[in-house]
């Protein structure tokens, strides 16, 4: 016995249990904070993921219609179901992460909405006037496991917000900008507006502002920056204007590039639209090529360039083209009748006795009288252009008769019609016999040599594009285009640069004429009649003429 008490007392296995014992509070806290912390970080994670989706749903609903407010509340707390599976805190709710439904406009509570991205506007907001959102999630708690052992019982209450907005994009659209041609010189307000609904009818003088550096005033057009990996920009605007399936990257609603490359050879590409092709001499498909006034085909191989169905024009041919070299205005293939449509008057009509061999739609009397004509909004005309002469040189038919016999059972034009209605009616009834003429058709001129005066394509078919594009349902109208409108003084807009212009608002266009030298004009200028403000979304007259897409993005 006294041999194993004294064993007992000089042995020493089991020595370190006491400070194992002492230690274990320490360790099962360590691993305690980590396996506790592990379900705090992933619950947080839960909550913000859940913030960024509601967020981004609220997003979808922004665009400026009544209810937007309410619809974008609606989205972020029903639209998408998030669990907090890390949350253990006995919620009501159970796993669902939820998002309080607040509709109104305001900026406070948990949905919050901004009309400026960061958040420096003030006043009263309203459906149309939200662009961007902020959603906070209803707070959750992680109740630990393990990390009560040093007096943490759970994670407290946590939350997650997200700001997100609306990107939108327009699609599908020649790169054409305007200077606001209603804002004033030395103006300094960004949101100078453009009274599209007042314009309609009116032409418009779109004067080019070239390839300089120089500030753009009212009036002025451009283009704007595509995207295109083309490195020459010339080709690269000819692609975007010619071509019916518009190339480089859609144009921001919100601001876009302008592009610098305007010239004349980039014009040659708006009058493919009108059957009137120039082609270069390395570009030649047969015969003898046409330099006209560039260094390549002012419709680019890749793509195609057919004209509208509706072609009419102020150029005339001797004959009918031989090859589809022949088909310019370089070497005179089309050519201007003599004598040319040159009103003396600002506000009367053409006499009888003055009256041309052949008439596109002209342009509006006040525009017509003088190259810088007379209209007292200077670059904007007043609707005004002479219906009469045009339907009698086209139709033979006198200011008595036109009214009527365009009085038709199906389309029937109003008393004062816009070109852009006349050119539609035109489309309409073509081949069809009123007034006893054929509506669209071939005319000899009676000028000295007789010409011809083609009012549907001739030169589209021996370029390989068809017959023409008749607008309507899925088919793009190649007479009318979507131009954006900015405030050039307010932003000092300059030429090129890279710098991100925003967007007044998106109108349509209709070209008037073909881009060409006249007594009275210049063969960069587009002349064009207001139609109205664009539609997004592919309203409007073709369904497929103009695309909007719009992508909800996260901003914090």
């Amino acid at each position: 016995m006294p041999r194993i008490r004294k064993g007992l007392l000089q042995s020493t296995g089991g020595a370190v249990a006491p400070t194992v014992a002492l230690s274990l509070f320490g360790l099962i806290a360590v691993g305690g904070i980590a396996f506790d912390y592990a379900r705090m970080a992933s619950l947080d994670s839960e909550l913000q993921n859940a913030a960024d989706q509601a967020a981004l749903a609220a997003a979808t609903q922004l665009d400026g219609k009544t209810g937007a407010c309410s619809r974008a509340a609606n989205a972020a707390s029903a639209l998408i179901r998030n669990d907090a599976r890390f949350a253990n805190d006995g919620n009501a709710s159970g796993l669902a992460i939820t998002v309080a439904n607040e509709a109104t406009c305001d900026r406070t509570g948990f949905i919050k909405f901004y009309k400026n991205k960061d958040r420096s506007d003030t006043g009263t907001l309203a459906d149309a006037d939200v662009n961007f959102v902020e959603v906070t999630v209803n707070s959750r708690t992680a109740r630990f496991a393990l990390t009560p052992v040093v007096a943490m019982f759970s994670s407290g209450p946590l939350s997650a917000k997200a700001y997100a907005g609306l990107g939108e994009a327009i699609c599908k659209v020649p790169p054409v900008m305007i200077c606001n041609p209603d804002e004033p010189i030395g103006n300094t307000d960004v949101d100078y507006d453009f009274a599209v609904a007042n314009r309609i009818g009116k032409g418009l003088k779109l004067v080019t502002v070239g390839n300089g550096n120089s500030a753009w005033a009212p009036g002025n057009f451009g283009y704007l920056d595509t995207g295109s990996s083309t490195s020459n920009p010339n080709v690269e605007l000819r692609e975007a204007l010619g071509w019916i399936s518009v190339p480089g990257d859609c144009s921001s609603l919100e601001g876009v590039k302008t592009r610098t490359g305007a010239g004349t050879t980039v014009t040659q590409a708006i009058n493919t639209r009108f059957d009137i092709y120039e082609r270069a001499n390395n570009n030649a498909q047969s015969g003898t090529g046409n330099n006209g006034n560039g260094n390549n085909a002012s419709c680019p191989s890749g793509g195609l360039c057919p004209p509208s169905i509706n072609t009419v024009k102020d150029v005339v041919r001797k004959n009918a083209p031989a090859n589809a070299n022949k088909c310019g205005l370089a070497n005179n293939e089309w050519e201007l009748p003599s004598p040319e449509y040159s009103p003396s008057s600002p506000t009367a009509d053409l006499a009888l006795a003055n009256m041309p061999q052949a008439m596109g739609y002209p342009r509006d009397k006040c525009h017509a009288v003088s190259t810088a004509g007379s209209c007292s909004a200077g670059k904007i005309g007043d609707g005004n252009w002479d219906r009469n002469a045009y339907f009698y040189v086209n139709y033979n038919w006198g200011s008595a008769d036109w009214p009527g016999y365009t009085s038709t059972a199906t389309n029937p034009l109003p008393s004062n019609p816009t070109r852009y209605q006349v050119y539609n009616w035109e489309i309409q009834h073509r081949g069809e016999t009123i007034g006893g003429k054929v509506i669209l058709s071939t005319r000899t001129t009676s000028s000295s040599p007789s010409s011809e005066d083609y009012d549907s394509p001739i030169c589209s078919p021996l370029q390989g594009y068809g017959a023409g594009l008749v607008p309507g349902g899925g088919t793009v109208d190649r007479r009318r285009i979507s131009a954006a409108v900015i405030n050039c003084n307010a932003y000092n807009v300059h030429g090129g640069g890279g710098t991100v212009y925003p967007v007044k608002k998106w109108i349509e266009l209709f070209l008037v004429e073909p881009s060409l030298n006249r007594a009275r004009t210049d063969a960069n200028d587009v002349y064009v009649e207001v139609i109205g403000e664009t539609t997004l979304g592919g309203g409007g007259a073709t369904a497929s003429q103009v695309t909007q897409r719009a992508v909800p993005y996260l901003i914090e």
